[in-house]
């Protein structure tokens, strides 16, 4: 039994709500079950309830065990004191008020729905399972789905808002800086992003700006600071690299305190570090105030003409300074801005949009819609007990479900959760 089972139970009144009374047999009439409450203090504020003859308006406090209001120390804590009902599974002992006087205390085990307790013990008794609700997920309509993973699509994207936000206070509220700190992040991609966000931690966002005109010394900024420059090798490029890397080095006092290494291991070339630098620097040469055509762009095709973005010549023919390559343009590919769309740009947008009290959800909805199925192992295997990633935005949402929902066994606080325990 799990404490979280009987805040639902008593939310939603899955009881004999007509019969019920207190342990010492008063009855009991709901006029509000109140609101739900899940900060501390007690479980749900602002209750309305009939015990006897009395009227009652006040807190509610829910528990397994009535003694477990002595193992959280209530009896010390002044937010307790104004509890009007105790709603416990098995009642073991009296609680009292400062006043000595008892709290009433409802055992929910004898008014619980036979079908909510069954319902309840089917969905928490599987072991072993990927997710609770494995064998029933395939019933389980598409509406409820889709509503569903959209609403936590937004959960989402409110986390990476909250991220977002430190950063932006990071960089002094410039959202331009911002912006790069999160592409350089994502062009780092899973195995480099972090470093890559260390590289664009380590020089002021001023510098860039000094630099935008100039990919060369753009390009000796990036690979200087990521520590890739080979002093070895004997290519004009690399020399002229050097030089103009040691220059700003001088004129900026850049450091690499806190860098991390970057690695090359198990990365197709195109995903080289070097490449992505490279690529990251051509973009900057070539637009002038991203974070503004960010925010002002709307279209899929737009988005991918600005992000369409190929590295420099010298990166025509190699992958990395020491071995020349087949000479091939490398140019940024769709599937990789939709990552930087997924991961970055719509992010940026919808924190943007709050910062500035604004509403564009319906914008974001359209956008990430038109975006294809991420494919990894959670979207995967979803869509093996039931078909529902069909945009990126359904993988996003599952992606939350996975981790935020089922991985923690909050099935009570979920829509199929819930749809499954009102069966």
């Amino acid at each position: 039994m799990q404490e979280d089972f009987l805040h639902y139970l008593w939310q939603y009144k899955k009881f004999d709500i007509l019969n019920i009374k207190t342990s010492n047999q008063e009855s009991i009439s709901i006029l509000s079950v109140g609101q739900h409450n899940l900060n501390s203090g007690p479980d749900f504020f602002n209750s309305k309830l009939k015990i006897g003859d009395q009227l009652w308006a006040g807190n509610v406090e829910i528990h397994i065990n009535s003694s477990d209001w002595y193992v959280h120390n209530h009896e010390n804590d002044a937010a307790y004191d104004n509890v009007i009902l105790h709603v416990v599974w098995e009642h073991d002992t009296d609680v009292f008020r400062k006043d000595n006087v008892v709290i009433p205390t409802l055992e929910l085990k004898y008014f619980v729905e036979k079908k909510a307790l069954a319902n309840y013990h089917n969905l928490f008794s599987k072991p072993g399972t990927w997710v609770n609700c494995e064998s029933d997920f395939i019933n389980i309509d598409d509406f409820t789905i889709k509503n569903w993973l959209e609403r936590l699509y937004f959960e989402r994207l409110e986390r990476k808002a909250f991220d977002i936000n430190a950063l932006l206070l990071e960089s002094k509220n410039d959202w331009e800086a911002v912006l790069f700190k999160m592409l350089a992040k994502s062009f780092g991609s899973r195995v480099n992003g972090d470093a890559f966000l260390s590289i664009a931690k380590s020089a002021n966002f001023s510098v860039v700006r000094k630099l935008q005109s100039k990919q060369m010394q753009l390009e000796a900024l990036f690979f200087g600071q990521s520590n890739l420059l080979d002093k070895e090798v004997e290519e004009a490029y690399v020399k002229e690299l050097l030089k103009e890397y040691t220059f700003l080095q001088q004129k900026f006092k850049l450091q690499k305190e806190g860098v991390s290494p970057i690695q090359f291991f198990r990365l197709r070339p195109p995903n080289f570090p070097t490449i992505r630098l490279s690529q990251l620097a051509r973009l900057y040469c070539s637009e002038q105030n991203i974070f503004s055509k960010v925010i002002d762009t709307n279209t899929l095709s737009d988005f991918y003409n600005l992000f369409a973005v190929s590295t420099s010549a010298f990166w025509e023919t190699h992958y990395t300074f020491n071995k020349v390559s087949k000479s091939r343009k490398k140019i940024v590919a769709k599937p990789f801005i939709d990552l930087l769309l997924i991961n970055t740009i719509i992010p940026l947008k919808f924190s943007y949009a709050k910062y500035q009290g604004k509403q564009i959800d319906d914008s974001i909805i359209k956008l990430i819609s038109e975006l294809k199925s991420e494919k990894n192992n959670i979207v995967n295997k979803f869509n093996s007990l039931k078909k529902v990633s069909f945009s990126a935005l359904d993988s996003q949402g599952l992606i939350q479900l996975k981790n935020e929902y089922c991985s923690k066994n909050k099935c009570l606080q979920c829509a199929i959760g819930s749809k499954l325990l009102n069966k």
